[in-house]
């Protein structure tokens, strides 16, 4: 089978070089914002026009000639520019993501190259269109044929990520264990076998973001040390980013080495962390306590971790469940009772059928486990196929039957 795969090196470019990547940014950047602005006045004019990339790329001749410095960047990268600003329209139209929006310099600075780039790994270079050869940090080899390459400015930093495509054959996982993962706040990852794994603690970065901002807030805007003082913060955020990217990828290469298959719950992660500040009539209630509570959710990094575990337990031939969240943490996975009472405290369950007691965040993987047993014997994910089958009634207390629990199972 294919496999696509992405390598990316911190390149080792001299002022020259820096001055013609930033240059091709810069272009790409205009070329992007320029056929947006277009499209919105378009659309302004004459609601039923559509979006079409190959329109907008006929304009790019007419561009170049009214401002030729557009002609010193590669032509594939500016073209990739609206093929970039097609894929937002798409994913905006089909609710995947936000209306696309102007990109900003310093925030959005990269470019791509579709073919023509060439590597050189025995020398640890790389051949960029219209820049040269340019030398590279190499950590590992690539492997594979290369089908794109992305150049991106991050910290001051230049990178390259190679998109790369070879065969493979399918792998047999070794392992035959299987284990349900409850997501937390106070515990990252709790595993249905008792283990877990601690949160990622950001404490001090964001104690020292914060002095940053208030001595960003204290100087004169845009005087040179109010910019001296911007630029320590988004080199602190990429610090945690990093920080945060490290500890997930050590996680999920443990958790898809070690089991064939995981069970997670399928979180709506944008809806668990919107705000509750409301409205002006209708003004929400604790909106300090839910701010600390969305910035706990997402400094974890939920999406990031199921999406690297998805990818990761199908290169080493596992497979990820995703199982609906409804009552995990309060189904006793001894009875089957569910009730809001069963969770007493935010780390206790105790059941008020059957008194079996856990620890709260094991219970919920116990049953996330359990769900995803039933959802991979029905074939079918998220299903949700016999959870009700097990809820009892709460005017009247029954013991299940012997067909009962073997229907739910």
């Amino acid at each position: 089978m294919k496999r696509l795969q992405a390598f990316k090196f911190e390149l080792r470019s001299n002022g020259g070089q820096q001055r013609q990547m930033r240059r091709f940014a810069g272009s790409c950047r205009f070329v992007y914002n320029k056929a947006l602005a277009w499209q919105i006045a378009a659309y302004a004019k004459d609601r039923t026009v559509k979006f079409n990339y190959t329109k907008l790329a006929n304009f790019l001749p007419t561009w170049k000639r009214e401002m030729p410095w557009l002609r010193q960047s590669a032509s594939q990268t500016l073209q990739q520019a609206l093929k970039n600003l097609e894929l937002a329209y798409q994913n905006f139209f089909e609710r995947r993501a936000r209306f696309p929006r102007f990109k900003k310099r310093g925030v959005s600075d990269s470019f791509r190259y579709p073919q023509g780039v060439r590597l050189d790994q025995g020398t640890s270079r790389i051949f960029l269109p219209k820049i040269g050869w340019v030398r590279y940090r190499k950590s590992r080899e690539v492997l594979g044929t290369i089908k794109n390459a992305t150049v991106r400015l991050r910290d001051g930093k230049w990178f390259v990520s190679i998109q790369t495509e070879r065969e493979v054959e399918p792998s047999v996982h070794p392992s035959t264990s299987v284990v349900g993962i409850d997501l937390g706040i106070a515990r990252f990852a709790t595993l249905s076998d008792g283990t877990f794994y601690a949160p990622l603690d950001c404490r001090r970065h964001r104690q020292r973001l914060g002095r940053y901002q208030r001595m960003m807030s204290r100087k004169v805007k845009f005087s040179k040390n109010w910019h001296k003082a911007k630029r320590r913060v988004p080199k602190l955020y990429n610090r945690i980013s990093n920080r945060r990217r490290d500890y997930l990828h050590k996680a999920t290469t443990t958790l898809s080495r070690d089991h064939v298959r995981v069970c997670i719950e399928d979180l709506r992660v944008k809806s668990l962390s919107r705000s509750a500040a409301g409205s002006v009539e209708q003004p929400g209630k604790g909106v300090r306590a839910k701010a600390g509570l969305n910035r706990s959710i997402l400094e974890q990094g939920w999406g990031e971790f199921r999406r690297q575990l998805d990818y990761k337990l199908n290169w080493s031939g596992g497979r990820l469940i995703v199982v609906p969240p409804q009552n995990t943490s309060r189904e006793c996975p001894a009875c089957g009772h569910v009730a809001a009472e069963n969770r007493r405290t935010q780390h206790r369950f105790a059941c008020i059928d059957c008194g079996y007691e856990e620890h709260a965040d094991v219970v919920g993987a116990i049953n996330i486990l359990a769900r995803g047993h039933r959802v991979a014997a029905c074939g079918e994910e998220g299903s949700g196929l016999g959870f009700k089958l097990k809820t009892k009634p709460s005017s009247a207390k029954q013991e299940p039957t012997e067909e009962t629990v073997r229907d739910a199972a």
